[in-house]
This record gives C-alpha cells, structure tokens and sequence, in this order.
C-alpha cells in the first residue's frame, strides 16, 4: 500500500469518534486563527501607543491580549483533551482487532512466526500508529491554519518583502521528501529489531529455569545486547535524519529575516510602512517559522506511524481459519474413523503422515505409541481441523469434518496435554473455562472432585479462588494435570485427546492422574498418545506408529505375543 492510502485506512478507526473529533479540530482552528492576531496587535499597540499616544489604544490594547490569550489557554485546553481521548480509543480499538484477529488466526501461522513478534505490534506499532493517525493530523491542521494566516497578514503588510519567503519553501520541500524516504526505511528495521527484541526478552522470562541450570545468563546477554544495540542504532540513525530539517528550516529563517530586515530598512525610510507594521512582519515571520518547524517535523512521526501501520494491517489482513463447513451437531456418539489420511508440514519433506487409516467406535480407547517424530502428536493436531489433510477424509460420527464447523467440531472434542496450559487466574476460573458458559460452583466442585483435585484445592489459601501464576506456577505438575483434567470433565465431551498427560510426571503424580483420567475417559471415545506404554496397556486397541504408518495394531498381549516393533518398544521400557 502507498502511503497515501495508508493514512486514509488509519483515518477510518478515527471515523466512529468523528464528532468528538470535529470539536477538537474546531478549537484547534480557533486557537490556529489567533497566532496571525499576535503580531495584528503589535502594529496598532506600538504605532497607537508609542507613537501616536492614543488614549484609547493605551486602553484596550492591554485587555485585547489577556482575551486574545485566555481563548488560545481554553481552545488548546479543550483541543488537547479531546485529541487525547480520541487517540486512546483508537489505540483501543486497534489492539482489540489485532486480538481478536490473533484469536482467529491458523495454527500454521504461530508455527512461522514468533511471539515477541506477535506482541511487538500489538504493544510497541499500535502506539507508533496512534501518533500518525491524530497527533499528525492535529498538528497539519493547526499549523497549516496558522502558517496561511500569518501569510495572509505579511501580505496584507507588505506583498514585496513576503516573497521573500517563497524563495527558500522549495529547498525545504527537497529536504523533506528526501528525509522521508529514509525515515520509512529505518522505521521499519526499526520495529522489526524491537519485535526480535522482544522476543528474547519473552524467551528468556520462559526459560529462566533453564538459564539459571545452564549458566547461559552470559550467552542471553550477548544476544540481548546485540539487538538492543541494534534498536539503539536504528533509533539514533532515525532521530539524525528526522532532525535534518531542523538546521535547514532555521537557516531559511534566519536568511530571510536578514533579507527582511535590509529590505525594510530602505522600505521604512521610503514611508511604505510605519515602525509598528515593520516590527508587526519581523513578528510574524519569526512566528511563521515554528509552525513550518513543527509540519516538517511530524514527518518523523507520520513515516514512524506509516511504517507500523503496514505491520499492523499486514497482521489484520491475515486470512482466519478456514471454516468452510456448515453442518452443525449438537452432540455426537463418537465414532472417529481416519481414511487414507497424507499429510505434510509445510517446508518439510517426506510427509509426516503417508496414508494413516485408523476406526474407534464410540467409548473406544485407542492408544499411539511409538517412536518420537514418528506422527502421533501430528494425527491429534489433524481431528480439531489445526491442520488440514492433504488427502484423505476425517470421519465424525460418519461425517467428513471438514463439512462440520468449527464450532460443531471442536465443542464435540476435549484436550489434555503433556503441557498443561493453565492461566493466571483463580482455581474456579480454571476449571470453568472449559465449559464455555456460565457453571456453578457446584458444578466446578464435582469437577474438581472427579479429577481427585479437591483435596488439594481444599489445602490452597483461598482455596477455589486461589491465583494459581502463570501457567499453574504456583502449583506442581500432577495438580497442574489434575485442573487441566477437571476442565476437559466440565465440558464433558463425547470425545477426548490425550497428548502425553502423565509423561512429564513423578510416580506417585502419575497414579493420582490416572485415576482421573479413568474417570475422564469413562464412555468417552479416546485417542491415548504415550510414550509410557504403562499407561496404554488397558487400551482396547493399540496402534504402533512409525515414520507415518501405522505398522502394527492389537491389544497390548496380541502385539506382544507378536513380537514386532510394540514388543521392542516393551523390552527397551521394562526388559520384559
């Protein structure tokens, strides 16, 4: 997009607050319309007072500047406040549809881009953009008012010594188109230096544990300290060249005061104009250049704002999940069947699943094991449509899920990871989350107790309304697992992922899980992926997968008794 259309895209968020806008702009122009009347008053006050001795101009002169001053201090009052709210909504309404189009976005989208990133145009490019689509404007407004009246006046004073001016405006064009340029560019280096800034910023709060055992804090902070030196260069090289125009612009002035002075020196004698007009245009030409002052210079802010703002839209202008389905099923039975399913990441060669066929009947446990990377996890990501096949059909109760919406289908589908991904909010909050409506704490607590985590809950200092930190910080990993199994028992789905949800845990941890997994998978169709064949061995059918096959499939005594690659696995487990 060329900047022009840029800004009138940026201007539409301004559009819904277009009347709070109008009042500001309107006691921005008042305030614009009085800066000519500065030096007005000069001419008459020096000429009136000084010369003529008027009793009458000695009067009134005095009251006519604290009017003229006490509308500027309630118009610039008014225009500030006002300009001020309006850019806050704008910045509101800006991070909440980046948040909401961040909500909506594919799962191959966080595969490619970073978080820091993510997090950089939403904290760091909304501001930028704020400042380009109201400060900006205001300030084009105001000054540009200010800069014609002003002219308006010299001309009126003397039309000869005025152009003057018109001599050097088109140097500090030049100037300014080249400086442009160059500000979009570092503008852009820039956010997308502070976007990886943040990112490892994000990485090293994560990882902090990690940090501290591997005493990496010397390798993190060589890393920071090259991007922060980085930002560091960008902002200086943007600042130098936003602050070109401002040598120039008083250079120009001071030439054009020294042409004017000469010039009206030999004009006065000549009686074309009078001490006070010659005085009253030195005044406005050295009014006229603060306004030219701060135009140029908001090409700094505009060039900064239109930089962010190609991030911004670039991010708002991505496509949302697909979901192209229409049928709507309230509840299914549960019957999961895959059909020659082939699917690849993308950049990654062979396919990660080449023709994966698998049929649970409702209320089935159906175990995946097998080596890592071999496509377990990826099967899982393929029935909640995180991924789409690139063959073969995903059967729900007999239907293709791609014809379900998104909607339908995932509120028939509940999840436990290996990773339990909890938010910094209370134990209640927690559990209900997984019902996408409102429950009663009567409800919450059944959960709780069937998930074996009301003992503990019962332990915590505000029990059912404890904080539990970030991701569960503040809990251990077999009462992180628990909360996550007593959300995925509130849904009470007909079907259930489980992703390695004891793997990461200590014995006694695990036994207390399963016990509520067992509750949670009771007349549930359930896809089991585990590494612990411990934990799979009551499955009604197992499935060994490998390279993207599946080579082998039995209950656990079948597939030992047949001593294939399940059996290989068992031996290297237990030495059985």
């Amino acid at each position: 997009m060329t900047g022009k259309e840029l800004y009138f895209r940026l201007l539409t968020y301004v559009k819904p607050y277009w009347r709070q806008f109008a009042v500001a702009i309107g006691a921005m122009a008042i305030l614009a319309a009085t800066e000519p009347a500065i030096p007005a008053l000069l001419k008459p006050m020096l000429d009136g007072t000084f010369v003529d001795k008027d009793p009458q101009l000695i009067r009134w002169t005095p009251v006519a500047l604290i009017v003229l001053f006490l509308i500027r201090g309630s118009m610039s009052f008014i225009s500030s406040v006002i300009f001020e709210w309006v850019a806050g909504k704008v910045v509101m309404d800006l991070r909440l549809q980046l948040f909401e189009r961040i909500l909506m976005l594919p799962t191959a989208f966080f595969d490619a881009n970073s978080t820091g990133n993510l997090i950089n145009r939403v904290t760091f490019n909304v501001n930028q953009v704020a400042k380009a689509s109201t400060n900006v404007l205001t300030i084009i407004v105001k000054d540009s008012i200010i800069v014609i009246g002003l002219l308006v006046y010299m001309l009126y004073l003397s039309w000869l010594l005025t152009l003057i001016m018109f001599v050097l405006l088109p140097i500090i064009g030049l100037i300014i188109t080249f400086v442009a340029r160059r500000l979009r560019r570092l503008s852009r280096s820039l956010q997308n230096t502070m976007g990886d800034m943040t990112h490892l910023l994000e990485e090293a709060v994560r990882g902090h544990k990690v940090i501290k055992v591997f005493s990496g804090q010397a390798y993190e902070r060589r890393r920071f300290k090259q991007v922060a030196n980085w930002v560091r260069r960008y902002n200086m090289k943007s600042e130098v060249a936003g602050s070109v125009h401002v040598p120039v612009v008083e250079l120009a002035a001071a030439v054009m005061l020294a042409l004017l002075i000469s010039a009206g020196i030999s004009n006065s004698y000549a009686g074309e104009l009078t001490v006070g007009g010659f005085v009253s245009l030195i005044a406005a030409v050295g009014l006229i250049f603060s306004p030219i002052k701060r135009l140029t210079s908001i090409n700094h802010a505009l060039q900064k704002g239109l930089a962010a703002a190609e991030s911004l839209f670039d991010l708002i202008d991505q496509a949302p999940e697909e979901d192209t389905g229409s049928l709507h099923l309230d509840r299914v039975e549960g019957h999961l069947e895959m059909q020659q399913v082939w699917f690849g990441y993308p950049g990654k060669s062979p396919d990660t699943l080449k023709g994966i066929s698998l049929n649970a009947a409702p209320g089935e446990t159906i175990a995946l094991v097998g080596r890592s990377g071999g496509g377990k996890t990826t099967i899982a990501a393929l029935i909640p449509r995180f991924y789409v096949p690139h063959s073969g059909r995903i059967l729900l109760d007999g239907v293709d899920i791609q014809q379900l919406t998104l909607q339908s289908l995932r509120g028939n589908l509940s999840y436990v990871g290996q990773e339990s991904v909890l938010f910094d909010d209370t134990v209640a909050a927690n559990i209900a989350y997984g019902a996408g409506r409102e429950v009663s704490r009567e409800e919450i607590e059944r959960a709780a107790r069937d998930a074996f985590a009301y003992d503990f809950i019962e332990r915590l200092p505000e029990r059912f309304e404890t904080r539990i930190g970030e991701d569960g910080v503040r809990l251990s990993g077999g009462q992180r697992q628990r909360l996550s199994i007593a959300r995925a028992l509130i849904k009470n789905a007909p079907l259930l992922l489980l992703d390695e949800a004891t793997s990461a845990l200590d014995t006694e941890s695990e036994r207390m899980v399963q016990q509520a997994l067992q509750r949670l998978t009771e007349n549930r169709t359930t896809l089991v992926i585990a590494h612990r064949l411990s934990t799979v061995k009551h499955a009604d059918r197992i499935l060994v997968i490998s390279e993207g096959e599946v080579v082998e499939q039995g209950s656990h005594d079948e597939l030992l008794a047949h001593g294939g690659e399940y059996a290989d696995l068992c031996r290297l487990q237990f030495g059985e």
